[in-house]
């Protein structure tokens, strides 16, 4: 059988069911429009895998345009008792007053390798690569009317150098955009400086890594996110206290995570992303970037607990890519950030992701200071109680 000889999802659905004598009635049962799914999204595509999807909230923040917003947020996961936990961490912010969120657009990056004959033309390279923006720019911006780039940069080794592209994608997360734009970038550094491109992607991007670049350089949008919690909200919604959040936070966040040469200082930052990122189309690959990241915690005024967030690598869009299909859409519009041209949906759902990391990480926080971990996931997870 080669299902490429299939051109329809149900044919091809009904022929790998018979070949291999699986019932595929779940995979095959959905509303998405599977022309749209099988032409944009996904080749030798036989149906939809299904993820249930969940609200936390209600989540209180102030946005970086200092607009009081209120939101439910969409998780798609299977992990039973996160849904239930970033809702507990939404209630704290909520009645501690909110949260307060912050972001700055980075931009999309793409990172090609080139090869030279020698050290010298390295030099020469590099020399080129600084004076010839403006034109770099136009070949670039050429290829698409919704992208900037904004910097070029570059670093040598030997016979190699890695050049890293930014850009401004607007709403668009955009890595189809920059990758296309520095393929016609990279073919005029060719026919100009006799340099090889080697790979499009040299993985100085650095896309769908963790990496100190993207920590300390940031991609996409950085995003910080804070909350003081009051005494009597971490005692009456936390059931815990400042001092010992805070030494649960010292413990695991910060020493723990350098004994094993973390790259994030944080509790449960994938967890959260992941599940929103499924939720709302973004690229579930990103994910790994977006778990890299610092939460602190300091105790104030002898009883509450402030704690942040800081998201130096959140890659997003709220148009293009998996946010056009129907599901994902949906979920996108019960944040009230579908779509868009200018980037502020783009910054408004980052904001909204950075105050839903902060929700999660004090609930977990607190469950582990509790010792109700593996409780709340016996009995969400198990429907029992040990």
């Amino acid at each position: 059988m080669n299902i490429r000889d299939y051109q329809s999802v149900a044919k091809r659905r009904e022929a790998v069911a018979k070949e291999l004598s699986v019932p595929l009635e779940h995979i095959g049962s959905f509303t998405l429009d599977e022309v749209v799914a099988s032409t944009k999204h996904c080749e030798n595509m036989i149906g939809i895998a299904q993820v249930p999807m969940g609200l936390a909230g209600p989540l209180t923040l102030f946005t970086s345009e200092g607009t009081r917003v209120t939101h439910y947020v969409p998780l798609a996961t299977t992990e039973a008792a996160l849904v239930a936990s970033v809702s507990r961490g939404c209630k704290a912010i909520t009645a501690s007053g909110g949260a307060t969120a912050d972001s700055h657009r980075v931009g999309a990056t793409r990172g090609p390798v080139f090869k030279v004959r020698n050290v010298a033309e390295n030099k020469k390279l590099h020399d080129y690569l600084e004076h010839n923006m403006p034109r770099l720019k136009q070949v670039a911006e050429k290829t698409s009317g919704h992208l900037t780039l904004t910097g070029v940069s570059s670093e040598g080794v030997g016979r190699y150098r890695y050049v890293r592209f930014v850009y401004d994608t607007q709403d668009a997360m955009g890595l189809n955009m920059v990758t296309i734009a520095t393929d016609a970038a990279s073919k005029l550094i060719e026919e100009e400086t006799g340099a090889e491109c080697v790979a499009l992607s040299g993985n100085f991007c650095v896309d769908k890594k963790p990496s100190w670049k993207n920590f300390v350089e940031n991609r996409g949008i950085k995003v910080w996110a804070e909350v003081v919690l009051t005494e009597s909200v971490l005692r009456d919604v936390l059931k815990t206290d400042a001092k010992r959040v805070y030494e649960t936070w010292l413990a695991k966040c910060m020493l723990g995570s350098a004994m094993s040469g973390s790259m994030g200082f944080n509790a449960q930052y994938a967890n959260i992303i992941a599940a929103l990122f499924i939720a709302t189309g973004q690229d579930p690959a990103h994910t790994v970037e977006g778990s890299v990241g610092i939460t602190t915690a300091e105790v104030i005024n002898g009883a509450d607990l402030y704690v942040s967030i800081y998201l130096p690598d959140l890659m997003v869009g709220t148009i293009g890519g998996g946010t056009g299909l129907a599901t994902q859409k949906e979920a996108l519009g019960i944040l009230g950030v579908t779509g868009g041209t200018g980037g502020e949906h783009a910054t408004r759902f980052a904001e909204i992701i950075g105050a839903t990391v902060l929700a999660g990480e004090i609930s977990l926080l607190s469950s582990l200071e509790q010792g109700t971990l593996a409780r709340a996931h016996s009995k969400l997870a198990r429907g029992k109680i040990i």
